[in-house]
């Protein structure tokens, strides 16, 4: 299910996970953040940010504020709250009917987890740094269930032919793998690029190695490219000035 300006996750979460994924289109900002951009943090004028963001709730039929983060490529992943304050991390969690959990992207990978009972959510920014440094673990541990019985769905990202990254991206992921079937996996989610010592990433294998490695194997989406659909998605590597799209999941 999909509309102009809004993405319906097609994965089999229970009835009452809702999940959203905001695209360019919709909003009232003007170029270069045409035009839903949610980032108040890009340069875009507040005003039009907050009119975008307040028109996302009502039309999701939000009754609590969602859980805006100050995203800084780490691995904190909080607990989520309706209270209006922005707290520095790179992920949230909430087993709260109401209390939507969201990130923002513009070519980093937004990953939702849910439970297959559908009493725990969690969203987390994977942007490459994140990923590589155990962000999705500490998710996980949020959660009371065990990871076999946790659902994941890969939002828009960055796709791999879109994606050079210098050595040093490398030599992260293999430094965090957990074992070798992840080594492996790891290795396979990269190609060689032209220029030396550089590769093309595939950040939704690396993610799903990730996920498979810490015993998640229900895992959904990844069929997106925010540096190629510049007509749905904002990118960073693209347009360096640029919006930002927001993935959000919630308990109903």
């Amino acid at each position: 299910m999909e509309n102009t300006h809004h993405i319906i996750p097609k994965w089999p979460a229970p009835a009452n996970v809702r999940a959203c994924i905001t695209t360019r289109e919709g909003g009232a900002s003007v170029a270069p953040y045409a035009s839903n951009n949610m980032g108040l943090h890009v340069g875009d004028d507040p005003q039009t940010v907050e009119k975008n963001r307040a028109a996302l709730c009502e039309e999701l039929g939000l009754a609590k504020n969602p859980q805006w983060l100050e995203q800084i490529h780490g691995v904190k992943v909080v607990n989520a709250k309706g209270d209006g304050l922005v707290r520095t991390a790179d992920g949230s969690y909430s087993n709260e009917v109401g209390q939507a959990c969201l990130v923002m992207t513009a070519d980093c990978l937004p990953i939702l987890l849910c439970d297959e009972q559908g009493k725990e959510v969690a969203a987390i920014h994977c942007g490459w740094r994140s990923l590589a440094k155990g962000i999705t673990a500490r998710a996980l541990d949020k959660f009371l269930c065990k990871p076999e019985k946790i659902l994941a769905y890969l939002g828009p990202a960055i796709s791999q032919p879109n994606f050079e990254v210098g050595v040093d991206v490398l030599e992260a992921f293999f430094k965090a793998a957990r074992n070798p079937t992840h080594a492996d996996a790891i290795a396979k989610a990269f190609v060689s690029a032209k220029r030396p010592l550089h590769f093309y990433a595939d950040i939704y294998a690396l993610a799903r190695a990730e996920l498979n490695a810490l015993g998640v194997t229900q895992i959904y989406g990844g069929d997106f490219c925010t540096y190629a659909q510049a007509d749905k998605f904002y990118s960073f590597r693209r347009d360096k000035m640029t919006g930002r799209m927001a993935s959000l999941i919630w308990l109903e």
